[in-house]
């Protein structure tokens, strides 16, 4: 595994974990944050592992976007800026388009740009005490390169309510909103991201891989008529596979698929 200066992985049974780790700034991303991020989540998918778990280290998720930094940016010629920019949309496109299964764990705050990284996971879980904020029209600017992940989450309506307003929520009414798909109590939520990725392990690895794909062409590539043909071939590609083959062969002779063994 590669030494990163911002970030921390883990690797144990078969399970990575990505520590955000600017504990003194409350995990705020800054350029190197962001580079290292997507190294990580483009090299992570050659290693043998089930899924990844993106957190943060100390009291909080991530603050979003490093003031200090953006502020410097801000002063830079425009392509300078844009090219900046452009940091922020490769790192969030590269966690949405991650071939193995994501996970976002968030407690303390997740302020601006950092609700980009959890939205752009597969999964998203929260305490009930973490506070959430699309508060970029706070200080004059607006939420662009988290926009279509937010989007997606929420739809159209829930994210204006969030986004002009810029008000703070917490767990459960981040959980209302689709920003997580659920908010637990602080002491149980380790215990809860287990229990899902005890589910995950029961599945075939290469076919949540194709799973993700697929949901990914049909919500933003195809039309109906498109996915009709697309689908099938999709389907037909997967049974005929060794693992769709394995799968199968353990429904009917009762029993577990290998990848549970």
């Amino acid at each position: 595994m590669k030494k990163y200066q911002t970030i921390e992985t883990e690797i144990r049974d078969r399970i990575c974990a990505i520590w955000l780790n600017r504990p003194a700034v409350h995990n705020a991303f800054d350029k190197t944050m962001l580079v290292e991020l997507t190294d990580c989540f483009e090299t992570l998918p050659e290693e043998n592992i089930l899924c990844i778990v993106l957190r943060g280290r100390g009291k909080s998720f991530c603050a979003g976007v490093d003031l200090n930094w953006m502020k410097n940016v801000a002063l830079n010629s425009y392509d300078k800026n844009y090219k900046e920019s452009l940091l922020l949309s490769k790192c969030f496109y590269t966690i949405y388009t991650c071939p193995k299964t994501t996970i976002a764990m968030v407690h303390g705050v997740s302020l601006g740009g950092a609700n980009g990284l959890l939205a752009a996971c597969d999964l998203a879980y929260c305490t009930d005490e973490a506070v959430f904020s699309l508060s970029e029209v706070k200080i004059g600017i607006v939420p662009a390169c988290i926009s279509p992940y937010i989007i997606k989450r929420l739809g159209e309506f829930g994210t204006r309510e969030l986004m002009l307003t810029g008000r703070r929520i917490n767990g459960k009414e981040a959980e209302k909103f689709h920003l997580v798909n659920k908010s637990v109590p602080m002491e149980n939520l380790d215990e809860h991201v287990a229990s899902v990725i005890s589910m995950l392990g029961t599945s075939g690895p290469e076919a949540m891989s194709q799973c993700k794909k697929l949901i990914h062409e049909v919500s933003n590539h195809l039309t109906m008529e498109e996915a009709y043909d697309y689908t099938a071939k999709i389907i037909a590609e997967i049974r005929a596979s060794e693992e769709g083959q394995e799968g199968m062969n353990a429904f009917l002779e009762k029993r577990k698929p290998k990848w549970v063994e």
